[in-house]
């Protein structure tokens, strides 16, 4: 997705992508969407992951502090 590709290239593609009636909320919503993603994937490829029974534990304590 991000391979070889700069920040401006990633930008105007962005841009290009999105409806001509797209606001500026839209274009930095969008960015900071593929910002998180770009980080997720570097911090996947470092080996930096949670396993999916701890997150779904987390979640579950979470939602029964909330009813509690």
């Amino acid at each position: 997705m991000f391979g070889a590709m700069t920040t401006k290239e990633l930008v105007l593609r962005t841009l290009d992508e999105l409806p001509d009636d797209a606001s500026i909320e839209d274009v930095i919503e969008r960015l900071y969407l593929l910002r998180k993603i770009e980080i997720g994937l570097r911090q996947a490829e470092a080996g930096e992951l949670i396993d999916h029974d701890v997150v779904k534990s987390k979640f579950r304590d979470a939602v029964e502090t909330r009813q509690a």
